[in-house]
């Protein structure tokens, strides 16, 4: 494939063939504003906010989707592009609901920023009929208020980038809207909580149910022993939202954070990922030494497994019975923390800080209160922490970076590090399970076979004089083809990971929100997951098996690994669901 040259502005640059006017406009240090154009997901030339003029054409073009040919001239911002691009968020503005102050996307949305640059207000410029939406409150994760939305469709090419499709526009003209079929509630349908709409809407329209309250009201009253535990990949992604370098691992500012908040312990997420994979380690041998259902699929990732339970209801065998580390740290605080610390489990409220909007509905389901009360009472987004941390008047990249989790829940590995990026829990259970087959310690621990941003990555590893087959997927839509691979006995694996956020946890639907420029052009999964695997390095510990902090557990109240009551406290089950 040849270059291509052109002019931008008058300043001549050469790009390879096939390249749009818009990446060729960021090779000279130009950002053409857009709202509907997300890279490689919903490259549609909608909005009309890309617009630009090109010498000898006899309309304005759209740069997100105008390839460039030999000798164009490209002007990016004359009167008349300006004036386009003006009317146009007028046009928008004009049937938009402007409450700005009160919406939590403020200060962060694509659509106020614009309006800013190119000095809309909220007058009402075009009146006229103005369709009034009723909010979607009805699943225990979002909350969709088409009175903000712009119709730029990224919410529709997100879904359909997850293969989950149960959103799209509906009706016709100057009534056209985002809903599902029908009309249904979002509450009715096979949304599996990603929250990959969240992340990738451009305005307010999309937000997570905010259930800081509840934790504010459990804060205040004295009679709760409020306790909260922070998954491994927020530490990573945290700090973006203070104007901190993307990938800054910013752990001690955190947990300073969380005490002058008022919690009464700040534990590590990364204990129970430990966990997690002692007891998913131990079932992987046992069904592979017993004749259990393989592939074992892991059940880490709540978006997935709500996926298989509508979408692959036959494979829901094959899901490891391990809960998440999320639910694992709920029902170990109400067990043996209960029991250690002598408080009563119904006194203890447990708020687990997550990557992910699908927690909020994990936290919900049955089978998940081993001591008789929910193990998580409330599940926060990395959004919601940085809510708390701003109403608490706490100047986040002021605080020291000394913090350290309590214990007896606060001593983790390098394991439990990973789980935050894709391939990091099948690297975790390989590393215990490898030694557990060998029978004796692995000085080798890194499985990079497994690692980076690929969607789907494969790899067999000689184990013990047996070969141990593996796959990871990120993306249900790669999840998808994992799955028709198994249906049809194409497979051949003995253990697959799946995540369903693209990238893994740190790309999760819960994290901060990043205007459409970083996310079309920057590889925030790369740059945070490199944070995890630096932890990782750096820990003294690195297998889970080796946790003193696990041993101990078992040693004083779980019994072994696959125990009757690890059974009883650290496993559930799955439901087979309808699709609509």
């Amino acid at each position: 494939m040849g270059n291509v040259n052109i002019k931008i502005n008058g300043t001549p640059v050469s790009v390879p063939e096939g390249t749009t006017i818009l990446e060729a406009a960021r090779k000279l240090g130009i950002e053409i504003p857009t709202l509907c154009f997300l890279k490689e997901i919903n490259e549609i030339g909608a909005c009309r906010i890309c617009v630009v003029e090109v010498k000898g054409a006899r309309n304005l073009v759209a740069s997100c989707v105008q390839k460039v040919t030999e000798g164009m001239e490209v002007f990016t911002h004359t009167p008349k592009v300006q004036k386009s691009r003006k009317l146009t968020l007028e046009l928008i503005l004009s049937t938009h609901d402007k409450q700005c102050l009160s919406c939590v996307r403020s200060g962060s949305c694509e659509l106020q920023m614009l309006c800013q640059e190119f000095g809309v207000d909220d007058e009402q410029y075009y009146e006229g009929h103005n369709p009034q939406y009723y909010n979607d409150d009805s699943t225990v994760h979002l909350v969709r208020d088409n009175n903000k939305c712009i119709l730029c469709r990224r919410c529709v090419a997100a879904c359909q980038a997850q293969n989950v499709n149960v959103i799209g526009t509906n009706s016709r003209g100057f009534n056209t809207h985002i809903g599902c079929a029908f009309e249904r509630d979002l509450g009715d349908v096979a949304c599996v909580s990603c929250g990959q709409c969240i992340v990738n809407c451009p305005t307010g329209a999309l937000t997570e149910k905010d259930d800081t309250e509840k934790v504010w009201e459990a804060l205040a009253d004295p009679t709760k022993h409020v306790i909260v535990h922070t998954a491994p990949s927020i530490r990573v992604t945290l700090g973006e939202s203070f104007g901190m370098k993307i990938g800054t691992n910013v752990k001690g500012k955190m947990i300073n954070a969380l005490r002058r908040i008022g919690f009464e312990k700040v534990f590590d997420t990364d204990v129970t990922a430990d966990l997690t994979i002692v007891e998913e380690a131990h079932e992987l041998l046992d069904r592979i030494n017993n004749g259990g259902k393989l592939p074992l699929i892991t059940s880490c990732s709540p978006g997935w497994i709500k996926f298989c339970e509508h979408f692959y209801p036959e494979l829901i065998p094959h899901l490891s019975t391990c809960k998440s580390p999320q639910q694992m740290f709920g029902a170990i605080a109400k067990t043996w923390y209960a029991q250690q610390e002598g408080i009563d489990p119904k006194d203890i409220f447990v708020v687990s800080i997550m990557p992910c909007t699908a927690k909020k509905f994990e936290a919900k389901r049955s089978g998940q209160a081993a001591s008789g009360y929910p193990d998580i009472d409330v599940a926060l987004t990395t959004r919601e922490l940085v809510r708390m941390i701003n109403r608490a008047s706490i100047r986040f990249k002021d605080l020291p970076d000394d913090g350290e989790f309590d214990n007896p829940i606060g001593l983790s590995t390098g394991a439990g590090a990973i789980f935050g990026a894709t391939g990091g829990v099948m690297e975790a259970a390989l590393r215990t399970a490898a030694e557990w087959l060998e029978g004796k310690p692995i000085e080798n621990v890194e499985y990079t076979e497994v690692r980076g941003i690929k969607g789907i990555k494969e790899a067999i590893y000689k184990i013990a004089g047996m070969e141990v087959k593996v796959a990871v997927a990120s993306g249900l839509k790669n999840a998808t083809i994992l799955m028709d691979k198994i249906k049809k006995g194409e497979a051949g694996y003995h253990f697959i990971e799946i995540m369903a956020c693209p990238g893994g946890c740190v790309n999760g639907g819960g994290q901060p929100v990043q205007h459409a420029v970083v996310r079309n052009f920057v590889d925030l999964v790369a740059r945070r997951a490199k944070a995890l695997y630096e932890e990782d390095r750096h820990l003294p510990l690195r297998k889970s098996h080796d946790n003193p902090a696990i041993k101990a557990l078992y040693d004083e109240f779980l019994g072994s690994p696959g125990s009757h009551k690890a059974h009883e406290i650290l496993h559930t089950h799955y439901v087979a669901r309808q699709i609509y």
